[in-house]
This record gives structure tokens, C-alpha cells and sequence, in this order.
């Protein structure tokens, strides 16, 4: 989680998205890191930790496709957080700090948009 979401929303609750807000990075890899490094960690590492934040509901990091829209090296991260308050406190914890030291390593953001989610929204499952 870059600079970097509580109960119902991780076991699919009807009304777990009801209630969140959702953050927006849109990310570019430094000069000279290999995009397979930085997916390697997002999957192994910064997934793996989002267990033991507990203001986070959901998380996900795409790679831009769109060759009109970004350059190689190019990514958003979607994270669906309970409140921007819970997610402030699981900002100063160890596993959040050690992401950031890790993902600065790396790659950085370039780009936040922040908002609170306009009735439940719609999702399949």
C-alpha cells in the first residue's frame, strides 16, 4: 500500500460498502525498477499485510493499460477503507510505516483522489 480497509465488508456483508470511503493513487515506478520487482511485492507483500490493517476494506493495484493515458511503469491502487480516521491510525502503525519505506524504494505517487461512496454502489458478489 502505497502511502498509504472491518467485518461485514471482508465476509461480503450486503451492507459492507455502504459506509466507506475509497482513496485513488495513481502511482509511476522510479527510473530503472523493473515493473516485475514492484508486482512481486505488491502480491507477496502488500496484499499479504492488509490483514493487519484494520481500517482496510479492500485493496487492489492495477497496471495502466491505456498506452494513451500513461507511459510504462504506470499504475493506480484502489483502497476501500471503514473511514479516513481508522485508516489515519493504521497509517502510524509498523506494518503501514514499512510498506511506505519499502514501496519509496520503488515507486511513488504521483496522484490522490479521495471520496466517500454515493449510496451502496453495486458490486456481483
Amino acid at each position: 500500500m502505497s502511502l498509504t480497509t472491518s467485518g461485514t465488508a471482508r465476509d461480503g456483508g450486503a451492507d459492507a460498502s455502504a459506509a466507506t470511503t475509497v482513496i485513488v493513487h495513481r502511482i509511476r515506478l522510479l527510473d530503472g525498477v523493473d515493473p516485475e520487482r514492484f508486482e512481486s511485492w505488491v502480491r507477496d507483500v502488500d496484499y499479504a499485510a492488509c490483514p493487519r490493517l484494520p481500517g482496510v476494506v479492500a485493496f487492489a493495484v492495477q497496471r495502466v493499460t491505456d498506452a494513451e493515458a500513461a507511459s510504462p511503469g504506470e499504475y493506480f491502487e484502489i483502497i476501500e477503507v471503514t473511514d479516513r480516521t481508522d485508516f489515519e491510525r493504521d497509517m502510524r502503525s509498523d506494518t503501514f510505516r514499512g510498506l511506505v519505506a519499502e514501496f519509496e524504494k520503488m515507486a511513488m505517487v504521483v496522484a490522490e483522489l479521495t471520496g466517500d461512496r454515493v449510496g451502496s454502489g453495486y458490486r456481483s458478489r
